[in-house]
């Protein structure tokens, strides 16, 4: 078969592509190199939906961020992803970045950011009790928020397949060549895919898939972010996503009330060499925690639950590289989609589908396209009424498997039946394991799931694929092997 688009990479910006295309009357294939979708750097990802006053209009990412942030509300009432809409407060800790943040203030109004409103230190406290007493000043943008990443793209992704996308994981393009009407590209396992058009969205990877294709020589610049969770239970849990007045190259350590009901504080910002180094340091820990203490009250060490990194990859203008290449025809790159990525990639996806109809892509309406998904059951929202309805129909739903995060057999199940086999996979779109004990009290119970659900022998389940067996060793009559 030779598919009219083939997407290489699996995040938000491959999703939100495959999304759009689905729209349309066309064969397109997703090709991940990772065991599932979401598992590179939309993974790793504070989940902030910007506000569209970090960066000046002439930016690409910026036009792409505004557009993003309008469409995300529809995206959540269609595809039922965690979504907090709970604004965004710019604050200023000394009398010397008063005017820094004036000007971040003005260049959102020349954005045309809707509803920003300028603050005295009173309204400050009145939008956000919980700010440390030096806050002198600061600006309120209501229509930032939060969501869960992972959520998002394996709603994307789960939308597109339902209209016809076609998905292939752990596929990692190695070559690829075009014969004038259509590429060959051909993954390290041996196994080949046809397509007319790519769209290169491999995040990191981006530079080597470009050069492996025969296309441009750009460079990506990963940017390392330490991130670091808190309990739910946090007494530093703001009301408000709280920014500081900005530095070069960052957007400074944040406090960010997540969709999920944590807290995250960070994240660092250091360029490496290295695009797997996902460590986290003390010392890191110890000047995040330092930081955020002298923006919020009630920010303490002994709320910290887990802490994870993730890479930005740079681009060296600094700006989203999405472009047609200058060297093979039917390539479009869509490379250096660092913060604000998540935001505007809703955007993002319809960008590229005008720059592949630009490149001769036919574009015809899809009849049948159907761009929702049902809700997906929630134990923990339930009342107790509504839990005894549900129990009646589904005992499942009342069998609590995360303590943590009161997330119930149920769910778990719907996350198998969707496709999520790996114990990443189950807590990514579950949140089960995402609680304080981080696993330590139901990880046995989701394996036995798992493996019931979807007939993988439990010997064979791995934490997130390939090689990464969870068990090992003999477990009465079991004995695993690796």
């Amino acid at each position: 078969m030779i598919y009219d688009v083939a997407i290489i990479g699996g995040g938000a910006t491959g999703g939100a592509t495959a999304y759009h295309l689905s729209r349309y009357q066309l064969n397109t294939i997703l090709l991940e190199r990772g065991h599932e979708v979401c598992s590179g750097v939309s993974k790793a990802n504070s989940g902030i939906i910007h506000g569209g006053f970090h960066h000046p209009s002439d930016k690409l990412k910026t036009r792409l961020e505004i557009r993003g942030n309008h469409l995300m509300e529809k995206l959540h009432q269609d595809l039922h992803f965690p979504y907090l809409k709970c604004g965004i407060l710019v604050v200023a800790y000394s009398p010397d970045e008063l005017d820094q943040l004036h000007k971040l203030y003005e260049q959102g109004l020349a954005n045309n950011v809707p509803d920003m409103e300028l603050c005295s230190r009173k309204r400050l406290f009145e939008l956000e009790s919980k700010l440390d007493d030096s806050a002198v000043g600061g600006f309120f943008a209501p229509h930032g928020g939060t969501i869960e990443p992972y959520r998002y793209v394996f709603a994307l992704i789960e939308c597109a397949l339902k209209n016809g996308v076609s998905l292939k994981c752990d596929f990692q393009v190695t070559a690829g060549n075009f014969n004038n009407k259509y590429w060959e590209i051909y993954s390290g396992d041996g196994r080949k895919i046809k397509a007319k058009y790519i769209v290169n969205a491999a995040g990191l990877f981006a530079d080597e898939v470009s050069s492996c294709l025969g296309g441009e020589n750009f460079k990506i610049f990963p940017r390392k972010g330490e991130e670091y969770l808190l309990d739910r239970n946090s007494a530093g849990r703001p009301s408000k996503i709280i920014f500081p007045v900005p530095v070069k190259h960052s957007k400074g350590v944040l406090v960010i009330p997540t969709a999920g009901g944590t807290t995250m504080i960070g994240p660092t910002a250091e360029i490496t060499d290295d695009k797997t180094d996902t460590s986290t340091t003390a010392d890191n820990f110890s000047k995040i925690l330092t930081l955020t203490q002298k923006m919020i009250k009630g920010i303490a060490a002994k709320d910290l639950i887990t802490s994870f990194a993730g890479l930005r990859p740079i681009h060296e203008s600094e700006d989203f590289y999405i472009t047609h290449d200058s060297r093979m025809p039917a390539l479009i790159h869509a490379a250096g989609i660092q913060s604000p990525g998540l935001t505007a990639s809703p955007a993002i996806g319809e960008y590229i589908t005008t720059l592949l109809h630009d490149a001769g892509l036919p574009l015809i309406e899809n009849p049948a396209f159907d761009g929702t998904l049902p809700p997906l059951p929630e134990t923990a929202t339930l009342s107790d009424e509504e839990l005894l309805q549900h129990h009646q129909n589904d005992p499942a739903c009342t069998n609590i498997i995360c303590r943590c995060e009161t997330i119930s057999e149920s769910e778990i199940i719907a996350a198998v039946k969707r496709g999520h086999t790996t114990v990443d996979g189950v807590k990514f779109f579950t949140r089960a394991g995402m609680g304080r004990c981080q696993g330590g009290f139901c990880t046995a119970k989701i394996l036995q799931i798992i493996s019931r659900e979807s007939g993988i022998p439990m010997e064979k389940l791995t934490k997130s694929g390939r090689n990464s067996r969870i068990l090992a060793g003999k477990l009465g009559d079991l004995e695993v092997k690796l």
